[in-house]
């Protein structure tokens, strides 16, 4: 009789056990990032948030335990849909993309200093404006609902932006684009689209980011990570070698950020019980 009940007791445990897939569990996040859409590491050992449409045009420090520390104000900046964050190293960059209904006439990314040397309670931002030339109605026909975006990353002055696909029906084709990392206004740089093998879900892309030393691309779904490697970087899309990673769990994953060349952190937003969570992943597991 008592090893019957261990066994029981055993299998609820394991049935309730979180199913984190392939990601490696980290820290629970604090209950303000319930909508967390964007991630940047830096060099202290800290992560800074920021959350999407909806919410006050702040960022968040937090530590790898799930510590908030501290949230600055972004100045000159309204949060209309942020939905990814990048950095050059020093400056921080927060995309103001967001465009579930493909209506906006107001894209813009906000440049930000690197905000661990800020010792007031808010930044100062610069604004850089762009719109997709392709983009004639506002919004297009279900079928060209193309323009919402939750990616982009940084590289060598220019901001590589990967828009989410919301057609009716659905046909998972995402657009790159390119806009120079200059404050103005501006004329995205169409150069290409990929359709995200299929999967277990809908192959939506959530976030995306570039490895320090630059040679690889990571694009992020609910349920999925696409490699990207050997590429030409205009046409990373197109050329080289592509790997899909089906990482086992399907969340509503959001964020992904390298901290070094192998290594990534992703967050999901919560959702129910599940989510509000920072995962590592090191590629080539």
């Amino acid at each position: 009789m008592k090893k019957y009940f261990f066994f029981v007791l055993s299998a609820i445990v394991v049935g309730c056990a979180p199913n984190y897939g392939q990601l490696t569990y980290v820290t629970k996040l604090p209950h303000k990032l319930t909508e967390n859409s964007g991630i940047v590491p830096s060099k202290d050992s800290t992560l800074w948030f920021l959350m999407d449409r909806g919410n006050p045009n702040k960022i968040y420090q937090v530590n790898y335990k799930g510590d908030l520390l501290k949230e600055l104000k972004v100045k000159n900046a309204k949060n209309h849909d942020w939905e990814d964050m990048a950095s050059d190293g020093d400056n921080f960059y927060i995309g103001d993309f967001g465009n579930n209904s493909n209506d906006r006439k107001n894209l813009a990314i906000y440049k930000i200093p690197n905000p661990n040397a800020e010792n007031a309670d808010d930044i100062e931002a610069v604004k850089i404006e762009f719109n997709y030339p392709e983009q004639k109605d506002f919004p297009p026909k279900k079928n060209k609902l193309l323009y919402d975006a939750e990616s982009f990353f940084y590289y060598k002055s220019n901001f590589y932006i990967i828009t989410k696909n919301r057609t009716q029906p659905f046909n998972g084709e995402a657009l790159l684009y390119k806009v120079p990392a200059i404050e103005g206004k501006h004329q995205a740089q169409y150069l290409g689209s990929f359709v995200p093998p299929k999967g277990k879900i809908n192959g939506q892309v959530t976030s995306a980011d570039i490895s320090p030393d630059g040679k690889t691309i990571v694009l992020l779904g609910n349920g999925a990570l696409w490699v990207f490697m050997d590429f030409t970087m205009d046409n990373f899309l197109t050329t080289g070698t592509l790997k899909t990673i089906d990482l086992g769990v399907y969340t509503q994953l959001e964020s992904v950020c390298f901290t070094d060349n192998n290594t990534l952190l992703l967050s999901d937003e919560e959702s129910g019980k599940s989510g509000r969570n920072l995962y590592s992943y090191v590629l080539g597991n």
